[in-house]
């Protein structure tokens, strides 16, 4: 009679509880990218270490020894290159580029703070001496950093991406629901979509510069005509995409609401949105790249505040450091578009049952 060991046992079972886990864990390895990390965790769990270096190996060595290879590339080649602003920098020209910056942007964080300090000392002292109606509170308006830069580009991106789906959504579940809605609104579509934003920008400067009369309002002039344009670049993907969604529901389940004499309400709530719901977020991911794309031309064109308008005013400068900062501005703006790429990804996989767990 075999007898089973209760230790063994236990290891067992603590095992297939770390896979299980391992497994679970790789849906979101998928979703940020980092779907190299199941076989390291796998590997270091024991499962097969030959196999799961093979994998390691397809999943993150040939991508690092592809970027090495192109990193290679670029460094033989870019001093081969001469361009009005010297020769084209290679990989240690950007990066020292990106040193710079992020130095320039400790040097203005650091005289913010020394100006605020200053202004607080010679307000305390007003009131100290009986002087109240001398203190006076003004705002730091010094060069914006790089790192300010990047942040009103993204800013700005959302702010026109949720008002580009705030009228996207609606309007597609209507043409999705509708045969009448959809033969009004596909040829606006048709006309429309393909307009370039550098066509739309000077009518939006004009309109917004014509409506927001205020110097004093929530949002700067600038702000709103770079979100605007986004607006109207980028809410196309998410109509078109939504109304296919809606329309391509299983007439099975609309018979069904029609039995059970849903109101528009509930059957939107209950049975269209859910059903279109990955073709939804299909299509604002796409929005959100194309609206990504727009704001840089619009910022560099308007010379709003931006990642655009760095590169603008880099090309501009003509300095011999210009043409590195201008690559590191290209490669910021790969990188976070990606990012957003990815946030939207793992927001329909939370969001959507047809996505993996």
């Amino acid at each position: 009679m075999t007898t089973i060991d209760p230790d063994t046992t236990e290891i067992a079972a603590r095992r297939a509880r770390r896979f299980t886990r391992i497994n679970k864990a790789d849906a979101w390895f998928q979703v940020l990218g980092l779907s190299w990390m199941t076989p390291i965790l796998k590997a270091a769990a024991g499962d097969n270490p030959r196999a799961q270096a093979s994998e390691i190996w397809r999943l993150l060595g040939v991508p690092l020894l592809a970027v090495a290879l192109f990193l290679l590339a670029w460094g033989t080649l870019a001093p081969k290159v001469q361009t009005s602003l010297g020769a084209v920098p290679g990989p240690a020209q950007v990066w020292e580029q990106v040193i710079n910056l992020h130095a320039d942007a400790v040097r203005e964080g650091e005289k913010e703070i020394a100006f605020y300090e200053r202004q607080d000392a010679r307000n305390a002292e007003h009131i100290a001496n009986g002087e109240p109606d001398r203190v006076r509170e003004r705002v730091y308006t010094g060069q914006p950093t790089y790192y300010d830069q990047i942040w009103t580009s993204i800013k700005t991106v959302f702010f026109g991406f949720l008002i580009a789906s705030v009228v996207a959504i609606p309007l597609g579940i209507m043409a999705g629901l509708s045969p009448t809605a959809n033969a009004a609104l596909n040829p606006l579509i048709q006309i429309f979509k393909p307009v370039s934003p550098l066509a739309w920008l000077p009518i939006v400067t004009m309109v917004v510069s014509a409506v927001y009369v205020t110097n004093d309002g929530l949002f700067s002039k600038s702000f709103l005509v770079s979100a605007i344009t986004v607006t109207l670049c980028s809410l196309w993907p998410t109509l078109i995409n939504t109304a296919l969604g809606v329309a391509s529901i299983d007439k099975d389940l609309v018979n069904v609401s029609k039995v059970l004499k849903m109101n528009t309400y509930t059957k939107i709530t209950k049975l269209v949105l859910p059903s279109a719901l990955p073709l939804i977020f299909t299509g604002l991911r796409l929005s959100l790249g194309v609206g990504w794309m727009v704001l840089i031309a619009a910022e560099m064109l308007a010379q709003n505040p931006g990642l655009g308008k760095f590169v603008w005013d880099e090309f501009q400068n003509g300095s011999s450091q210009s043409l590195a900062r201008i690559m590191v501005a290209v490669l910021t703006i790969g990188i976070i578009g990606f990012m957003l790429d990815r946030i939207m990804y793992a927001l329909q996989s939370m969001f959507t049952f047809s996505a993996q767990r």
